[in-house]
């Protein structure tokens, strides 16, 4: 199964499954052309492949999330102020990183630092 997002202004507002069968092209090759083809005469709209395991796209793409042309990437929502995107994986990373020391932790955008969950 094949997975397209459709895009207005670059943002995603729908991830649909499409059959292989349906994105073949005369070689029995998937093709991205032939899905995005079958998607918008489906639905309409404008459309880009995305792929679970991040071989398009760097990221499944979800609901909310911007799709950059310049980076070819999907990209999730900025989750706080502080946080920065990690270029080669097009996913935001808080500016310090989480202690691994096998406890809890939650993101404090006040004192941009990690905080224990202790509950």
């Amino acid at each position: 199964m094949a997975h397209f997002a459709k895009l207005e202004n670059n943002v995603v507002t729908q991830v649909i499954v499409v059959s292989n069968q349906d994105i073949l092209n005369e070689q029995g090759q998937e093709s991205e052309e032939l899905g995005i083809k079958f998607c918008s005469n489906l639905l309409g709209g404008t459309w880009k492949q995305t792929s679970y395991n991040g071989n398009i796209r760097k990221n499944y793409a979800g609901v909310g999330y911007t799709y950059d042309e310049g980076r070819d990437a999907f990209i999730a929502p900025k989750p706080y102020a502080s946080w920065i995107l990690d270029e080669a994986k097009a996913q935001w990373k808080a500016p310090i990183d989480m202690p691994t020391d096998d406890k809890r932790y939650t993101w404090n955008e006040a004192t941009t630092s990690w905080d224990e969950v202790t509950v």
